[in-house]
């Protein structure tokens, strides 16, 4: 057992305090993980705000790098010393997805051990099953993968939430293809890392599309082609008009509301593809919308969880190209901060002065 630092969202809405946690050592099939860096994802934020459940006490953060430090009786994914991102959705091996040969669409929802817990004795429920807002996590080994050691890790940490949700709905769920047109509402950070996801896979054309200049400006970093900015003109329009009136082969919803869905349903060339990577609420539903249009118009209208990555395979593939410089993850940590900063950089995503706040630890 060891005690360290993590930040607690204790009740729904109030500010995170930083306490000191019970972190036991690693069971049959668990991980314990020296965390490195942890970046501040808006899922944290629905957390603390009980919009996922209301499971409190929470330990938040789960988009990390960091060094396995010990394992459990079994293990095989990983040893003491590997340097690795974890994962908040490994795959088990078991289910009908796994069975058929499809383990990114495996069925089992968290892998993770919940057996931390705060100085006296009351139980913590992880975020995403990872809780990495601390110095160190206790973690189901399948939820770490090891990758090149050489990469900088407030970078590469990223691609455990946001980062790959993003590129994975271009690559894989949206399976943009060389020479294709694809458009992106929401460029945010997961609506961002879509825009370089696209890039990758060689689309002639991405229009990114926000209500914040800064935010299209850093898409045009990462790859897009045109900005428009949906404050000032109707998206499908402009969409269409940058497409020769057709719309684009791929449009992924980077938002998830009923307007940018309906967006992008009308802003995609027939046969296109509609992917909805941004999370809705329970309470949103699908818009109006003629039902003759959804078969008159063809193609796909898919959602993409967690871009429908397989970690084993996309983690390492990213990684490497983050060190050839083929992929600019470093352009997404807009900041580093200490453990104490993580109430502070809430406050920025509401303002929109940040893609992601990532915590550094020493």
């Amino acid at each position: 057992m060891q005690q360290v630092k993590g930040v607690i969202a204790r009740s729904k809405g109030a500010p995170v305090t930083i306490e000191s946690i019970n972190v036991p050592d690693p069971g049959p099939g668990e991980a314990l993980v020296r965390v490195a860096t942890t970046g501040v994802c808006h899922t944290d934020l629905h957390y603390r705000a009980g919009g996922i459940n209301d499971d409190f006490p929470f330990l938040l953060g789960h988009e990390s790098a960091g060094t396995v430090e010990s394992v459990g009786p079994d293990v095989t994914e990983v040893a003491p010393g590997d340097f690795v991102v974890l994962n908040w959705r490994a795959v088990c091996g078991d289910c009908r997805a796994c069975n058929r040969g499809e383990p990114w669409y495996c069925f089992s929802t968290f892998n993770a051990t919940q057996r931390m817990t705060l100085e006296d004795g009351t139980e913590l429920s992880p975020a995403l099953g990872i809780g990495s807002f601390a110095e160190k996590t206790l973690v189901a080994a399948g939820q770490c993968t090891k990758v090149d050691p050489g990469a900088r890790a407030a970078a590469v940490g990223l691609l455990g939430c946001g980062v790959m949700a993003g590129i994975g709905a271009a690559i894989n769920t949206g399976n943009v293809k060389r020479g294709q047109s694809v458009a992106v509402i929401g460029c945010g950070g997961v609506g961002a890392a879509s825009v370089a996801g696209a890039a990758l896979a060689g689309a002639a054309r991405i229009i990114a599309v926000d209500i914040d200049d800064r935010k299209l400006e850093v898409a045009k970093k990462l790859g897009a082609t045109h900005a428009v900015n949906s404050k000032e003109s109707d998206p499908v329009e402009a969409i269409q008009a940058l497409t020769g009136g057709f719309g684009a082969d791929v449009v992924i919803d980077a938002v998830g509301r009923p307007e940018t869905w309906k967006q992008a349903f009308y802003a995609r060339d027939l046969a296109g593809t509609v992917v909805l990577v941004g999370v809705p609420t329970p309470d949103m539903r699908i818009p109006d919308i003629a039902l003759i249009d959804v078969f008159g118009r063809g193609g796909s209208l898919k959602s993409s969880w967690y871009g429908d990555c397989l970690p084993t395979r996309d983690f390492p593939m990213l990684v490497d190209l983050y060190l050839q410089g083929r992929l600019d993850l470093d352009a997404f940590v807009t900041e580093e901060i200490g453990l104490g900063e993580v109430e502070a950089a809430f406050e920025k995503m509401h303002t929109g002065d940040v893609l992601r706040s990532v915590v550094v630890f020493d």
